[in-house]
């Protein structure tokens, strides 16, 4: 049985009858199959890596993106849940409006009085709790977009169509309307404008005086 010595690597067997050039060769061989195992375990781990972190990038970007789409559907449905909630109470109070024409001629024929104020006061507070809001004043531009125009007239003391009679108010819910109000409209004064202009310009172009000019010059 041959002891080993302390401190001395083995050497490839080499056979005794081999020459020294062989045993070189012999050497070097195991030398160069045993240095790259620790290159080829950090490549297999590096490729490794790579993967997983691939991985995860295509996983954080597909939960941003299912996220993101659940923003948007949550805002879709609360904007749905809004508008179904404005057209029915819009078809409700389109029921109510000819009852509240009824309570606004009464008030203004003094005739909102006693049991009939007090049941006219709590409906129009319920119908204001509901989102309905009138709209509709005299001496504000015409808009054919919340106006309705019943009658026409031409007035000098107005620069543009005017509304100056609300014939029946009207009623919107948020940006929804309802019914337009009906009005009264006037016009500037055909010709207002371009007489008083014509004044002036002949004011402007007419010869001056023989006195404000000095009289007629000396021969």
């Amino acid at each position: 049985m041959t002891e080993e010595t302390p401190g001395f690597d083995e050497k490839p067997d080499v056979p005794s009858d081999a020459a020294p050039e062989d045993a070189a060769q012999a050497e070097s061989a195991d030398k160069a199959g045993s240095a790259p195992a620790g290159d080829v375990t950090d490549v297999a781990l590096q490729a490794q890596l790579d993967q997983v972190r691939t991985a995860l990038n295509e996983r954080t970007t597909d939960l941003q993106r299912l996220q993101a789409e659940y923003q948007n559907y949550r805002r879709r449905v609360e904007r749905d849940r809004v508008t179904v909630k404005e057209i029915a109470a819009a078809n409700l109070l389109s029921e109510l409006l000819p009852t509240l024409d009824d309570v606004g001629r009464a008030r203004e024929h003094g005739e909102l009085v006693g049991g009939f104020k007090s049941v006219a006061e709590s409906l129009e507070t319920v119908v204001a709790k509901l989102g309905l809001q009138q709209f509709g004043k005299e001496g504000e531009p015409f808009d054919p977009t919340i106006h309705e125009a019943l009658m026409h007239s031409y007035a000098p003391d107005v620069t543009e169509t005017t509304c100056v009679a609300i014939l029946q108010p009207g009623y919107r819910i948020g940006e929804r309307t309802i019914r337009p109000a009906r009005v009264a409209v006037a016009e500037p004064q055909p010709g207002a404008q371009g007489g008083k202009s014509g004044s002036d310009d002949e004011a402007k172009g007419a010869p001056a005086s023989d006195e404000e000019s000095g009289g007629p010059e000396e021969g």
